[in-house]
C-alpha cells in the first residue's frame, strides 16, 4: 500500500471537478470515522443558514417600498391567524387563514371594480429570506409576462401566511384565480428557495391535488423568469380548461433548471460503469 503522506492528502481528485456541477454533498472524504474539519464545518453553516431561513421574520415595510418603486399599485399588507413566529411554527392551521382585520379589509374591497383574473400573493412561509431576496424580481417577470388584457388585483403581501391561506384571498376577492408566492422549507443547499402555488377558482377548503406548484424558484434552481413563464402558462391553460392541479399538465415544454454537462472523463469509474 502506497504511503499516505501530505501530496496525497491535498492533491485535488475527480470529486473537486464534479463539485463544481452541483451543490449536492459528494465526495466529502473521511477522517478516522468522521468527516473532514472543512466539510463538516460546511455542514455547520448550511444547517445555521436554513434554521434562520426559518425564524427570520420578513421585512414587510422594506418589501412594500421595493414594490412601489418597480411600479406596482399600492399592495395589500394582511395578516394570518398566528401572531407570532412560535404561533405560525406551532399551528399550521393558523397560517392558513386570515385574521379578522384582514378578511374585513378584503370584504370591502368586493364590488368595487371587476373581479380580478389572477391574484399574488406573496407570503413568508417557511423562509422570508427567499421572499426578501426573489420575489420583486419574480413579481417583475410575472407582470412581462402576463396577458396585457387582463384584470389584475394590487399585489397582497401577506405576514406568517401558508399556502392556502390564498384559497380565502381568492374567494375574499371573487379572483378566478390566485397564485401564491412563498418562502420554501429551506434545505441544507437552499435557505432562499421559493415556490409558486396556482389555484384556479380558490375557496376556503381547497385541497392540494387542485394546485399547480413550481418549485425551487431561485438562480440556483429554475431561474425567475422560466418560473414566471411556467405559471403563465398555467394560468391561460386553467383559464382554458376551468381547472388546476392534477387536472392540468404542465405540457410547456420549458425547462425545469439549467442543464449540467459532465464529461466522462470528469466521472469516477464506478460512476461510468454504473451508467452502462
Amino acid at each position: 500500500m502506497a504511503p499516505i503522506g501530505p501530496a496525497s492528502v491535498l492533491a485535488p481528485s475527480v470529486w473537486e471537478r464534479l463539485r463544481e456541477h452541483t451543490p449536492a454533498r459528494i465526495g466529502l472524504g473521511c477522517c478516522g470515522v468522521g468527516l473532514p474539519t472543512a466539510a463538516l464545518l460546511r455542514f455547520g453553516l448550511a444547517h445555521a443558514q436554513a434554521r434562520d431561513a426559518v425564524h427570520v421574520p420578513l421585512d414587510t415595510a422594506a418589501l412594500v417600498h421595493a414594490l412601489r418603486d418597480d411600479g406596482w399599485p399600492e399592495p395589500l399588507v394582511l395578516h394570518s391567524r398566528a401572531g407570532t413566529r412560535r404561533d405560525y411554527l406551532l399551528r399550521p392551521d393558523w397560517g392558513r387563514r386570515l385574521d379578522e382585520a384582514s378578511v374585513r379589509l378584503l370584504q370591502k374591497m368586493r364590488g368595487h371594480g371587476p373581479s380580478p383574473d389572477l391574484v399574488l400573493v406573496v407570503a413568508d412561509g417557511l423562509s422570508a429570506l427567499g421572499i426578501q431576496r426573489h420575489a420583486v424580481a419574480l413579481l417583475r417577470a410575472i407582470r412581462d409576462t402576463q396577458a396585457p388584457d387582463w384584470v389584475a388585483a394590487p399585489p397582497v403581501v401577506v405576514e406568517q401566511g401558508r399556502v392556502a391561506i390564498g384559497d380565502e384571498i381568492g374567494e375574499l376577492l371573487g379572483a378566478q384565480m390566485v397564485a401564491v408566492i412563498i418562502g420554501e422549507r429551506p434545505g441544507l443547499s437552499s435557505p432562499d428557495s421559493i415556490g409558486i402555488y396556482l389555484t384556479y377558482r380558490p375557496r376556503v377548503g381547497c385541497r392540494d391535488a387542485q394546485r399547480n406548484c413550481i418549485s425551487n424558484v431561485r438562480p440556483e434552481g429554475q431561474d425567475l423568469i422560466t418560473a414566471a413563464k411556467r405559471l403563465m402558462w398555467l394560468a391561460r391553460e386553467a383559464r382554458r380548461q376551468g381547472c388546476t392541479g392534477v387536472a392540468l399538465k404542465d405540457l410547456s415544454g420549458l425547462p425545469l433548471t439549467g442543464a449540467i454537462a459532465l464529461d466522462a472523463a470528469d466521472m469516477p469509474k464506478t460512476l461510468t460503469n454504473q451508467r452502462r
